[in-house]
């Protein structure tokens, strides 16, 4: 079983449109209403795959237990943080071409007490878990200090941790050694400090990453592939060109192939096979953790695995 864990889930409601111009009225072809956030799709994956994943995070009010029906119905498997106030709601447009528009409500502050309980929440279950993920964004207001006690609750079950963060949080992930994390090149150089859109600045992120004593870095650059580094070697992957009908949730996808194909014991570049694959299916719909495993099969026959 992989943990997921959420801090800060949202209703995900996705309107597929013809096209999008500022200041219209639009006529959507299509919504889709579904419990949102980077680990409940980095779980979806997970479970195309045939695995098993469990649904941490904070929930709260009315659309945080609209959030929760909606996760069991899909039949994700979860054990919520409940809190006083209401979970988010964040709205994704797609129109024609795979052109998404993002709008993500920030959340609501969460208290340390909170992020306590949740902390006592998670150590139920991290020794049933085989490894563990953190993905996506904080609630207001959290400190660092919270992030890193989660973290010392999830490393100090001797288990593998990926983190897929960014801006304030991942600055703080980067210098917790121990850690594996799966970033773009955009939010890796911003904590870096220089771009990140190439194979070879990649490889100087990585070595970075590497020297701050990381256990794993893992670099996604889009059409340009994804780069991986641990202590067992270096891959960079390339994946198949493909119609694209949305992008978003491709990147959680790609972390629910990797962490689903470890835990089944493939090796590391086995493992980054498998999460372009699943990354780049995830590509042929709309939604996040949403292809067919027929899909997934057929692409990851095409990926190409280079050592660098």
């Amino acid at each position: 079983m992989i943990l997921c864990i959420t801090p800060n889930p949202a209703i995900d409601r996705t309107v597929i449109l013809p096209h999008l111009v500022l200041g219209d009225v639009h006529r959507a072809e299509k919504s889709i209403v579904a419990a949102g956030g980077k680990g409940l799709n980095v779980a979806r994956t997970i479970r195309a795959l045939d695995g098993q994943a469990l649904n941490m995070g904070f929930l709260g009010g009315h659309t945080g237990q609209l959030l929760a029906d909606l996760a069991q119905n899909e039949g994700l498997h979860s054990s919520w943080t409940w809190i006083k106030t209401e979970t988010r709601t964040c709205t994704i447009l797609v129109s024609q071409g795979g052109e998404a528009t993002e709008i993500d409500e920030p959340g609501v502050p969460v208290s340390k007490l909170d992020w306590k309980r949740l902390q006592r929440d998670v150590r139920k279950y991290v020794s049933a878990a085989s490894l563990s993920c953190v993905s996506g964004s904080l609630p207001p207001e959290s400190s660092p200090d919270d992030l890193r006690g989660l973290l010392r609750v999830l490393i100090s079950s001797g288990r593998q941790v990926w983190v897929d963060t960014s801006g304030t949080a991942l600055d703080t992930v980067l210098a917790f050694p121990g850690v594996c994390i799966k970033v773009n090149g955009h939010e890796i150089g911003q904590s870096l400090g220089f771009e990140v859109r190439d194979g070879a600045s990649a490889q100087q992120a990585l070595r970075l990453l590497s020297e701050r004593g990381l256990a794993a870095g893992l670099i996604t650059l889009g059409a340009a592939g994804a780069l991986l580094a641990t202590n067992e070697g270096r891959w960079h992957a390339q994946g198949p060109s493909v119609r694209v009908v949305s992008t978003i949730g491709s990147g959680d996808s790609f972390l629910g192939g990797l962490v689903n194909a470890l835990e089944n014991g493939k090796v590391w570049h086995e493992a980054l096979r498998d999460a372009v694959a699943a990354g780049t299916a995830n590509a042929l719909s709309a939604g996040g953790g949403q292809f067919s495993l027929q899909d997934f099969m057929a692409i990851r026959e095409q990926v190409q695995i280079y050592s660098w």
